[in-house]
């Protein structure tokens, strides 16, 4: 049975989400969890001062007679441009990991490069294997699932434990935060962490051995959490952190450039996000991102409605990706529409970490974890 489309009254997410739930007032759960979660965060001034006053000092003390006292995972975006910017700027001695996927615009490259000279930060550069890579890609996409973006998420955090362990760092600095990505429904993506369901993609839609690609299951993830006792923290989440004031920032001293959309300093991102979720998936995140920035006090509404009016692509740019694309994961056009003709799949259907990772948060294990800063963060 179809379910009657519905939209939240105060943010913009809807019954695109199958999970959603909506009380007397027609207000989403996504609404009431994220309120919740704000504010630990909008703490007092005085006292979110105090937490990151601790927090520096605990970095700093950590990282004496270190090369780097933090690491810190660099896209180009605007999120974790901000938080390198101001890591160096509250004196923090960061080494940035950027992770080239084959996917990088030139204007990501740009900023990026454009952004840590200015800053005078170390960079290092952790390029996939792109033969590999490509392979697990394709998996996904046979897969079928709606969650194919997070091999590169999934690299990109196994490249960060692996530097913070290399150089004897105890914390990782994300860029992830409430503001702009306090929504995500489980439905629309799930994995992230989870090895396990990676690797059961892999094995049944894969053609070629992941040998060198980044990853950790739930062994190493607590060899670097206890033994290593590698942190990781949601550093803009301590900030009174404003979207448009950390890009109006970057622009003027950093000489940083907008690319028109979350996450679009990656080609395959963009294709994926602004092609593939809304045409196959019906699912656009733009709602989900646009949702955190009205409960953040950061955008309106209406001004959200009126931007999801227009479609997530322009015309020509559309062409140039879907031919860039297309020719760089060597699939015919005819390929493609197989792929997408295939019928949807949900995580569920593979072998995942999931019902221990429950277990944990619904233990309250989670929470304790959490407030000692041995939990990873979102």
């Amino acid at each position: 049975m179809t379910r009657e489309y519905q939209q939240c009254t105060r943010c913009v997410m809807d019954t695109t989400d199958p999970n959603i739930i909506f009380d007397e007032n027609g207000v989403c759960n996504h609404c009431k969890e994220l309120e919740q979660q704000l504010q630990t965060v909008n703490t007092p001034k005085e006292e979110r001062e105090k937490n990151f006053n601790k927090l520096l000092t605990g970095i700093k003390t950590e990282g004496e007679g270190k090369e780097y006292d933090c690491i810190v995972g660099v896209s180009g975006g605007v999120d974790s441009t901000y938080l390198i910017y101001y890591a160096k700027k509250v004196g923090l001695r960061p080494l940035a990991i950027h992770m080239d996927n084959g996917w990088d615009s030139e204007l990501a490259v740009s900023n990026i490069e454009k952004s840590l000279q200015k800053l005078d930060i170390d960079l290092f550069t952790y390029v996939l294997d792109w033969e590999e890579f490509k392979n697990l890609q394709l998996a996904f996409l046979k897969a079928s699932v709606s969650d194919a973006e997070i091999p590169t998420d999934h690299a990109i955090s196994a490249a960060l434990y692996t530097a913070a362990a290399k150089h004897g760092v105890h914390y990782i600095l994300l860029g992830a935060n409430l503001t702009t990505e306090g929504i995500l429904p489980l439905s629309w993506t799930y994995g992230v962490r989870d090895w396990r369901y990676i690797h059961s993609v892999h094995k049944k839609f894969g053609e070629r051995q992941l040998r060198i690609y980044p990853h950790y299951d739930l062994l190493k993830l607590f060899y670097y959490t206890f033994i290593r006792n590698i942190s990781v923290i949601n550093f803009l989440d301590y900030l009174q952190y404003s979207k448009q004031q950390a890009m109006r920032v970057l622009i003027n001293e950093l000489g940083w450039r907008k690319y028109g959309g979350k996450h679009y300093e990656s080609i395959y991102t963009r294709f994926f996000q602004g092609y593939i979720l809304p045409k196959k998936f019906v699912i656009d995140k733009r709602k989900a991102h646009l949702s955190a920035l009205i409960l953040s006090g950061e955008m309106k509404r209406e001004e959200a409605i009126k931007e999801l009016q227009s479609p997530p692509y322009a015309g020509y740019m559309f062409e140039e990706d879907m031919e860039y694309v297309l020719k760089k994961l060597e699939l015919t056009r005819e390929e493609f529409v197989q792929l997408m003709r295939l019928p949807i799949r949900s995580y569920i259907e593979f072998p995942t970490y999931k019902k221990i990772t429950e277990f944990v948060r619904q233990s309250g294990l989670k929470n304790f974890l959490s407030k000692i800063n041995l939990w990873p963060g979102t």
